[in-house]
């Protein structure tokens, strides 16, 4: 026993030693990525509670087009669970449709015309009294058919009036889910997607001019934390993060956002899941599974590890213990904007679609070295998969002679 301590220990007791309330936002956002949420919280427990003794923020949160996925993974939410997350950073909750208690028009039988019953009446008069809340936006916006938002009614109005109203006198917005940040399922290729137009709060799909937001009129700042669902780390250390001041809004968010409007420090531009998955060592030595069920890399099955940009393989899900890959399920991209026609089809190699007109099997038969043959599978992916998201120079892809240098000018 007793074996010798790493970098990483002597930095984990270093961010441990500091001065929480006397952290810049620098040192602040690189404790949250190596302590991870649930140690982060834990760590500065009662500096946060001192911190936000005598200060109170407002929450709205409002769903749209969706399945509640990201409430539930809230709900799932372990180290904080969401009781402890709004005492912690002392939040008020003004307006929740799955967790308020207030049901709807009538209670047995009789009209419930009060707030203290009627959801609707509550939701008006915040609509009308409240400003400066932090608007969670769960859920795509319906704007059809023909811009009506008709395909969403509450209470005889439209969800897409309510949004608007609810967007214009918030502080900020903090899209949450695929759903809210892209128009994810709802806006996947279909037969009756025009007709339905649903919209995310900043982008739809790919697609930053058709935005809600940008079709309303409204500008607000946007977070936008991507994901079916999205984490609950990510939601809570980002509103988090806001709350104490750590993140400024609107002047720190050009530099800790990327161009998707999501935090770095969650959804790195220049590391993908696949840099830490825990398969990663049966991927470089060219050891794949072909079926379900076994211990090896799960790339042959459609994984999408290699080209998605998130910290699942070191923060993890359900409470902190595994990830997709992990599990057994390849990653699917669920993070990625455009998701899922951006990330389709599933479960199929990729590299079989035709790229480069090459056969990755047939290299493979030819008894190339596990490692070069990663690497040059892995350089062939990496220019393929170059996304809309990389033209703006955001993320890091390989030239031509970078990928010879990296392949050993195998082609």
């Amino acid at each position: 026993m007793g074996g010798s301590r790493t970098d990483n220990d002597d930095l984990l007791e270093k961010f441990k030693n500091l001065d929480f309330m006397k952290m810049d936002r620098r040192t602040f956002i690189k404790a949250v990525g190596v302590l991870g949420a649930s140690l982060f919280l834990q760590t500065y427990k009662n500096d946060l509670a001192k911190a936000l003794e005598f200060s109170e923020t407002k929450v709205v949160w409002l769903h749209g087009v969706m399945d509640s996925g990201c409430t539930i993974s809230m709900l799932d939410g372990g180290s904080p669970d969401i009781i402890e997350f709004l005492q912690e950073y002392n939040l008020k909750l003004l307006y929740h449709e799955v967790l308020m208690m207030q049901q709807g028009i009538f209670v047995d039988g009789k009209l419930a015309n009060t707030s203290d019953l009627n959801s609707e009446i509550v939701l008006d008069d915040i609509l009308e009294k409240e400003k400066g809340y932090v608007l969670v936006s769960e859920g795509a916006i319906s704007n059809g058919p023909e811009g009506s938002g008709k395909y969403l009614m509450l209470g005889g109005r439209t969800y897409k009036e309510i949004y608007a109203k609810a967007a214009k006198n918030a502080l900020a917005i903090v899209a949450i889910g695929n759903c809210a940040t892209n128009g994810g399922v709802n806006s996947a290729k279909s037969d009756i997607v025009e007709l339905m137009d649903p919209r995310g709060v900043a982008f739809t799909m790919e697609d930053a001019s058709k935005g809600i937001l940008d079709l309303l009129g409204i500008e607000k700042p946007v977070i936008n934390l991507t994901g079916c669902p999205t984490h609950p780390d990510w939601v809570f250390l980002t509103i988090g993060a806001v709350v104490l001041g750590k993140i400024k809004i609107p002047d720190d968010l050009p530099y800790v956002l990327d161009h998707w409007k999501r935090p770095k420090v969650f959804f790195p531009p220049d590391h993908v899941i696949h840099d830490n998955c825990s398969r990663r060592g049966y991927y470089d030595r060219g050891e794949f599974e072909l079926t379900v069920g076994g211990p090896k890399c799960l790339w042959k099955l459609g994984c999408k590890g290699p080209y998605t940009h998130a910290d699942c393989a070191t923060r993890n899900w359900n409470g902190h213990l595994n990830y997709c890959p992990q599990a057994g399920s390849p990653c699917i991209g669920c993070v990625q904007p455009g998701f899922p026609d951006s990330t389709r089809p599933f479960f199929v190699e990729f590299e079989k679609t035709g790229i480069v007109g090459t056969n990755i099997t047939t290299i493979a038969g030819v008894a190339i070295g596990g490692a070069l043959l990663a690497a040059g599978a892995h350089a062939v992916r990496r220019t393929a998969m170059k996304r809309p998201e990389d033209e703006g120079g955001l993320a890091e892809e390989s030239t031509p002679e970078e990928i010879e240098e990296e392949t050993g000018g195998e082609k």
